[in-house]
């Protein structure tokens, strides 16, 4: 076993997810806006680091992916944030994408940007503590979206950004989310997202990738949410794996799914069902940020010195993810 594929394990294992913690100063400033807290780096950083004295992280989560803001940062009790981390038993993630810019040659699509000077920027990351990082691209979906420059741009992009990841001795992320903006339907979904899952795979066996030492981040089969089409949990699970199965290579360890505009509840139903009908060898996970973070962002903003109320809304949740990684979760437990 190499040492990036025990990485990887080590974050997936035991019905362990990913709390996804990597939003950028804008996003985060957002979020908090709704709650009408200020964002300022203090109050940042105080929300953050709630999260992960949490007593959830020793038991549901495997690996937190961060901000280049907040993997810098010091708890006000001291201790660094990827030492706060580690003391759990938890792997220290970065994002390491500088977001996703207009694609050239397309009008409505977008290519995500980060490649110039990365590797430098891996170096210093790796030493900062971070063993794993997550690069994401986005999909348009409609009926000419996502085209083939989009598909084959964005592909070329996670591969050489995945090889130099493996080359700086730390698991990528690979995350080519098709979005569930529009009214496309579950199928279209599923067709579209096959199409971008099979071409990541053929761009990451060019770049002689170790898909053992990769996480797939990809996300649900799900219908647009402009959509009127219902479709039941039973049914997302079915084509979720459905696709997976017919573009994951097998030698790749697990895939930590996002959560891609579901609510909290949706997404740990789906998760459930996925792992209840999982006949795969592969770990089926979370790798989730609104979708664990919502609630407890919402009940801190109320009193942000809450701290323990606080964790126990996000342990709750926690809680019931990594049961549904494990195709234990039931809505009586949801609301126990």
């Amino acid at each position: 076993m190499s040492e990036l594929n025990k990485i990887a394990l080590q974050i997936l294992s035991n019905g362990k997810g990913i709390l996804a913690a990597d939003e950028s100063t804008s996003t985060m400033t957002k979020r908090l806006d709704t709650v009408k807290v200020p964002s300022n780096e203090k109050n940042r950083l105080l929300f953050r680091q709630t999260l992960f004295s949490s007593s959830a992280m020793k038991n549901c989560i495997g690996g937190v992916i961060l901000y280049d803001e907040t993997i810098r940062q010091k708890t006000s009790f001291g201790k660094n944030i990827p030492d706060l981390i580690s003391s759990s038993g938890s792997i220290t993630g970065i994002k390491v994408d500088t977001g996703a810019k207009m694609l050239a040659g397309s009008n409505e699509e977008k290519i995500t940007e980060g490649l110039d000077g990365l590797r430098e920027r891996l170096k210093d990351y790796y030493k900062l503590g971070a063993r794993f990082t997550k690069w994401r691209g986005v999909y348009s979906i409609s009926e000419k979206y996502p085209s083939n420059l989009s598909i084959s741009a964005n592909a070329n992009a996670l591969a050489r950004y995945a090889a130099l990841v493996q080359e700086s001795g730390m698991v990528p992320i690979i995350e080519p989310e098709v979005l569930m903006e529009g009214d496309h339907s579950a199928k279209d979904c599923f067709n579209k997202t096959s199409e971008v899952i099979k071409k990541c795979y053929d761009e990451l066996e060019l770049h002689n990738v170790d898909l053992k030492g990769t996480i797939l981040k990809p996300n649900m089969i799900l219908p647009g949410k402009d959509s009127n089409e219902k479709v039941s949990n039973e049914e997302i699970a079915e084509l979720t794996l459905e696709c997976l199965k017919k573009n994951v290579p097998s030698s790749v360890p697990g895939i930590a799914f996002l959560s891609g505009g579901q609510t909290e509840v949706e997404a740990t139903a789906n998760l459930n069902q996925i792992n209840i009908k999982n006949d795969t060898n592969f770990i089926m996970t979370y790798s989730y940020g609104r979708a664990l973070q919502q609630s407890a962002l919402k009940f801190w903003s109320k009193d942000i010195n809450n701290i323990i109320g606080t964790q126990e809304i996000f342990d709750h949740r926690a809680k019931m993810c990594t049961l549904a990684s494990q195709g234990k979760w039931s809505e009586n437990l949801e609301k126990s």
